[in-house]
């Protein structure tokens, strides 16, 4: 600072000039190849590359019983962007099996195509998004098409493969229990498939799933209906107004809290609904409360703009607190904690990048 109080002029660093327009390019490169995984996952290409080999555009259209103008255009896209790899002298198309490891639906968890379906989808709310940057408010879920049937894929990829070995584990000695049998509710439901895998792999246990969106409980239920279950209801209702007290021996959320209108009253019903000793396993986003600590999350960027374009602002639309998926760790157990939860443990899954699993336990 100056005698007058004023900020010392800096001298302007074209070398970080240019280097920042050179990471605005790849940004944008990067954005209009997300689009294109995300086709290429819809149409099953990488599916069909993976399976393939070496073929021109014609031979794989063919294969994937896609238009092959679209599909060429789809390659050059995918080359360019260094996923798929090209024979120029004789006009073939390659797929490398290090990339369809993250490609494909044979790669389940580590399918980041399916996540790329996120850009597309929030992309068609950008109108609506940037009305509440002038006026406020929020963005309902009926304006996201698809999102619960990308919601489910997702849940399909990370929860399920791990839900019955690794994360109901978490929680010391209640896979023992839901195999005698016991009640347990899944707030925020969603599709209800972790909720169906439940009721299939213990069949002595009751399960209830609580959703507001029609949609949603509509596809649970015939979740539930194909698979022959009678151990399993749903039912629309919104989260804060579980009150029943005492009825439950655990209570599930994945990936549901975040989104409440009212988060601290959801916690605080689910506490209040579990017997003594009853167990609470909320999957939630992992992540600080402070953003300057977030500066190292992998996936940042993107969990901040899923959180703008849908979690804070579906939220903010029902009148709520608009806490987005970066609410933290530290708001996470904060609330945990005046819920009253007396013991509250955080734990992370080595196939999980993305979600804490929290084991609370009423007081």
């Amino acid at each position: 600072m100056n005698n007058t109080g004023t900020q010392e002029k800096r001298v302007f660093d074209q070398n970080k000039a240019e280097a920042f327009a050179g990471d605005l390019l790849q940004t944008l490169n990067s954005g209009g190849v997300a689009l294109m995984i995300s086709i290429g996952h819809r149409t099953g290409l990488f599916d069909k590359l993976a399976e393939l080999p070496p073929s021109n555009s014609a031979e794989i259209a063919e294969a994937a019983g896609l238009n092959e103008r679209y599909v060429r255009e789809w390659l050059g896209s995918m080359v360019t962007g260094r996923i798929v790899e090209f024979e120029e002298e004789n006009g073939k198309y390659h797929l490398p099996q290090e990339h369809s490891a993250f490609l494909t639906r044979a790669a389940v968890s580590n399918n980041m195509a399916s996540i790329a379906q996120f850009v597309p989808l929030l992309g068609q709310v950008e109108d609506e998004i940037i009305e509440c940057f002038k006026k406020g408010g929020g963005v309902p879920y009926s304006s996201f098409p698809r999102f619960h049937q990308v919601m489910a894929e997702e849940s399909g990829n990370t929860v399920l493969p791990a839900l019955v070995d690794s994360i109901l584990p978490l929680a010391d000695g209640i896979v023992e229990k839901l195999k005698r049998g016991i009640d347990v509710l899944d707030v925020g439901c969603g599709s209800g498939r972790a909720l169906v895998l439940m009721a299939k792999t213990f069949p002595n246990s009751s399960f209830t799933g609580y959703d507001f969106s029609e949609e949603a409980i509509g596809n649970a239920r015939r979740e539930a209906e194909n698979a022959g279950l009678s151990n399993i209801r749903f039912e629309v209702r919104d989260a804060v107004t579980i009150g029943e007290a005492g009825k439950y021996d655990l209570i599930t959320a994945f990936d549901a809290i975040h989104d409440q209108a009212k988060p601290a009253e959801v916690l605080k019903g689910i506490a209040v609904s579990l017997k003594e000793g009853g167990t609470f396993l909320m999957q939630d986003i992992t992540g600080s409360s402070h953003v300057g600590k977030n500066l190292d999350h992998p996936v940042a960027p993107l969990m901040y703009t899923i959180s703008c374009m849908h979690c804070m602002t579906v939220s903010l639309a029902n009148d709520g607190d608009g806490l987005g998926a970066m609410w933290g760790e530290e708001k996470a157990l904060e609330l945990l904690d005046e819920a009253g939860f007396g013991s509250i443990r955080v734990n992370r899954l080595d196939h999980d990048i993305l979600n804490n699993y929290y084991v609370c336990r009423k007081n």
